[in-house]
């Protein structure tokens, strides 16, 4: 019985160190395993990222026009359009 307590004491201590050790490094632990996707943007990727934005809002624009085309665009839209299609090319 002795032995079981002094094996419990060991697992315990060691328990505790482990959490000290992760609250110390929760940072850097956190990092390794789930990377800042921002932190490795590159111009490109924001590029690519903003064109993709832009090419979706011209899409969805595009997809309220409908079959009555221009007529079912509010001004405000047509001229959002305008300066979208001036931007992608």
């Amino acid at each position: 019985m002795h032995l079981y307590f002094e094996f419990m004491n060991t697992i315990l201590i060691i328990l505790a160190v482990a959490v000290v050790f992760i609250y110390y490094f929760r940072r850097d632990l956190k990092e390794k395993f789930i990377p800042n996707k921002e932190k490795y943007y590159t111009i490109d990727d924001q590029y690519n990222s903003e064109r993709k934005d832009l090419e979706n809002e011209v899409d969805e624009i595009l997809n309220k026009m409908g079959q009555n085309g221009l007529k079912d665009l509010s001004s405000a839209e047509k001229k959002r359009l305008d300066e979208l299609s001036k931007k992608i090319k």
